[in-house]
């Protein structure tokens, strides 16, 4: 029997870690006005944070603020008990964390960036997973979806090595998940090319920002929305069958 196929979210409970700006952001909009109970993860953004859980409650979206350092195991493990605690059960986890510590060749990275990359894009996303486990699969249809970034295949173009190696690891960890959890959780993966969002405001100059934009076939770069929109497919029942992939969301700016 083919499974029901729709993007309707309705009783379903999402934590999106980083929810309060980007693509975070969108994806709380996204799932929330699809129906989702959103667990609204916040680190340094209060102030977006709280600006955003009263944009969802105006819309009659149901949230929770989750405020954790999803790096230290005894936050991300109370998070996760706390949505529980509120909600009574969890069906999906978007892995959005992270973000690029500085701009360094490898050879000029400290030991203490480099670990601070990996705990922000990678051990936050693996500390949340795991407490998140037993709950996704307790409803036997639970869905982790990990959003990756585009350096993973530039190697991390201008100084984005250490970046670029926390989101490779997410992008095995997603294959390694979908084999493990599977069928009773689908594991999938976003790999956003260039996005307009505050994190290229801090990182990337205008004029990197036009290069990406005359190196993308369909000549701009990628919104949030667009994002988001992925996420939304690979949350729902619309996308039964698919576990373990990875869906690259950059305008053709790199095909593989």
């Amino acid at each position: 029997m083919v499974p029901t196929q729709t993007l309707d979210l309705t009783g379903k409970v999402a934590f999106i870690s980083g929810a309060a700006v980007g693509i975070g952001r969108a994806v709380a909009l996204s799932l929330g006005k699809a129906g989702a109970f959103i667990g609204l993860h916040y680190y340094s953004s209060k102030t977006a944070a709280e600006s955003l859980f009263e944009e969802l409650k105006a819309q009659n979206i149901q949230a929770l603020l989750l405020p954790a350092d999803l790096s230290n195991e005894t936050e991300a493990n109370a998070a996760v008990d706390k949505l529980i605690a509120r909600a009574g059960h969890l069906d999906i986890v978007v892995n959005n964390s992270g973000g690029l510590v500085k701009r360094a060749k490898i050879e000029d990275c400290t030991l203490a960036d480099w670990q601070k990359s990996l705990d922000i894009n990678a051990t936050s996303a693996f500390l949340l997973t795991k407490r998140a486990i037993p709950h996704l699969r307790a409803t036997g249809s639970g869905r982790i979806v990990n959003i990756l970034s585009l350096s993973v295949q530039t190697g991390g173009a201008n100084g984005g090595g250490a970046y670029a190696a926390a989101k490779g690891s997410l992008m095995v960890m997603t294959h390694t998940l979908a084999k493990e959890l599977a069928p009773q959780i689908r594991t999938n993966s976003v790999m956003p090319g260039t996005v307009e969002t505050q994190h290229h405001d801090i990182h990337s100059t205008p004029e990197m920002m036009e290069n990406y934009r005359k190196q993308t076939p369909l000549g701009r770069n990628t919104f949030a929305e667009e994002v988001a929109s992925a996420v939304l497919f690979l949350s729902s029942d619309m996308s039964s069958h698919i576990n373990g992939a990875l869906i690259d969301i950059s305008g053709g700016r790199f095909l593989r």
